[in-house]
């Protein structure tokens, strides 16, 4: 499984989660070490949004893909 594959694997794990406060999380790209997500519905203007992308999104994906450095939220 490359990169990529692996990000979106487990995002999919992640989702469920997002989902059962009303939001979601979606996979844009992979660049230099970066993942750029956007997330949707209500948590998309949550209060907390960034720290749910530090906490929670970055916290898995970097301890289960070595690769990853961070995950960075892309905004309208």
């Amino acid at each position: 499984m490359d990169v990529v594959e692996h990000i979106k694997f487990v995002i999919e794990k992640i989702r469920p989660f997002l989902m059962n406060d009303g939001g979601d999380v979606n996979f844009i790209k992979y660049e230099d070490g970066i993942v750029y997500v956007k997330l949707t519905g209500a948590c998309a203007n949550c209060s907390i949004a960034d720290s749910e992308i530090k906490d929670t999104v970055e916290a898995i994906l970097t301890s289960e893909i070595p690769e990853v450095l961070e995950v960075k939220q892309i905004k309208d």
